[in-house]
């Protein structure tokens, strides 16, 4: 299904940023994203001026591993 959502600037950061390490479309990032935790409820994330590093990205999926 295709549809148009407005994303917060960090999380559409943190959405490339998780595409990018994995080769894949951002919009197929958000689906993964989404469905990944949707079983246990959805995963917030936190807003503010804070940047959202590879390397943070690459230790928060550590953690779920």
């Amino acid at each position: 299904m295709r549809t148009t959502i407005t994303l917060d600037e960090d999380i559409y950061q943190f959405a490339k940023l998780y595409a990018k390490e994995r080769g894949i479309t951002p919009s197929k990032a958000v689906c993964e994203l989404v469905r990944k935790r949707a079983p246990n409820g959805l995963l917030i994330f936190a807003g503010g001026d804070k940047v959202i590093t590879s390397e943070m990205v690459k230790a928060a999926l550590e953690e779920d591993d």
